[in-house]
């Protein structure tokens, strides 16, 4: 975990995003807030990976059911949390990105500790590794063990470094089935109990709100949260040329791809021969890709007051500071976390002009 000082140089209700937009509420920009879901899949079963004649995976808005839009909080002695994500395509033909909002995440694994999940899934080459990762992370992350009876800080990060390995191994299959090479980055979040665990790859982050002092006098502090893993950083163009990679003189790897960790991206990823050759692809190279994340925990105090969660668009034209002290003025303002979530993403597209898609989740906690 950084200060937003040294970032740069350091650098059950299941809620997801919908192609529909008549699922949707728009506010003015084409923002969108997606209503509440249930959750489409079963946890205890494995992805597999499958053809079809188009190369795509199937839909996963089939067995989605609508339920009557409600708050979206979850409650527990001490502080409950309140979010909503909003989205807005900018000025791209498409929507690449993906996102999940779970307030009660312990889906078939039921237990004594409160467990809530956040997800920003930011897509490029295309949408299917984002909705991949949307779909199977956070079941992958639950299978392998995160604690559900009694909080273990090392256990929980060892189920969500096995579930971000599962998820890419599975969608390295499924690509390679389906002869796609989509990849995303991701900024997760899970909150164990009093606990707040924060995993990422690529370029999307996190920043936490905080008030300088116990007793409220100062500004809030933004702190980001999350490290960026882009080629051109020096710890990752080492870890990429070792790999038998290379960063052109633009910063891409291979001249093409901007991040150096991410789910997916086939034709840049490292490891996995095997995968490659049952599946006949000679595309599949070591370049030093990987989807190993980055993952930080730390306890909630009455001083936290909200994480924003957000893709590369919005902190291209968002910094740190300026996205918690535009988001705590609207608070402040009585907006419901909904409404600031959308106007945040408005703000970053029509007066900011950011031109990529762009995804915000606000995560809000009120302390009792």
């Amino acid at each position: 975990m950084t200060d937003e000082s040294n970032s740069s140089a350091k650098n059950e209700n299941l809620i997801v995003e919908s192609n529909d937009k008549r699922d949707g509420e728009f506010g003015e920009s084409g923002s969108i807030t997606k209503k509440l879901r249930t959750n489409p899949f079963d946890c205890q079963e494995q992805p597999r990976p499958e053809t079809s004649d188009k190369g795509t995976e199937k839909s996963n808005q089939n067995g989605y059911s609508e339920h009557k839009e409600q708050n979206q909080a979850v409650r527990e002695v001490g502080f409950e949390i309140e979010a909503e994500a909003a989205e807005d395509k900018g000025s791209r033909h498409a929507m690449e990105d993906a996102w999940v909002v779970l307030p009660d995440a312990c889906l078939d694994f039921p237990g004594k500790l409160r467990c809530a999940h956040y997800a920003i899934y930011d897509g490029h080459g295309g949408r299917l590794a984002a909705e991949y990762a949307q779909k199977h992370l956070h079941i992958n992350v639950l299978s392998a063990g995160l604690p559900r009876e009694l909080l273990d800080v090392k256990a929980a990060k060892r189920a969500i470094l096995e579930g971000f390995r599962k998820t890419d191994e599975y969608l390295l299959q499924h690509s390679a089935a389906g002869g796609w090479q989509d990849g995303a980055t991701a900024v997760c979040v899970w909150v164990l109990s009093q606990t707040v665990f924060v995993a990422n790859i690529g370029d999307a982050k996190a920043v936490v709100a905080r008030l300088s002092s116990a007793d409220g006098a100062n500004p809030l502090k933004a702190i980001v949260l999350t490290r960026e893993h882009k080629a051109i950083y020096p710890q990752e163009r080492a870890r990429i040329q070792k790999a038998g990679g290379s960063v052109s003189s633009n910063g891409r790897l291979q001249g093409r791809l901007d991040v150096a960790r991410a789910f997916g991206d086939r034709q840049f990823k490292k490891g996995r021969l095997d995968v490659a050759r049952a599946f006949g692809d000679r595309q599949f190279k070591k370049v030093g890709v990987v989807a190993i994340p980055d993952i930080h925990s730390f306890d909630l105090t009455e001083r936290d007051r909200f994480i924003i969660l957000g893709c590369d668009g919005l902190w291209g034209v968002f910094g740190p500071s300026d996205a918690v002290e535009f988001v705590q003025t609207l608070l402040k303002e009585g907006l419901s976390v909904a409404a600031v979530s959308r106007h945040l993403v408005r703000e970053a597209i029509r007066e900011r002009r950011c031109k990529d898609n762009c995804t915000a989740i606000i995560i809000s906690f009120k302390h009792q």
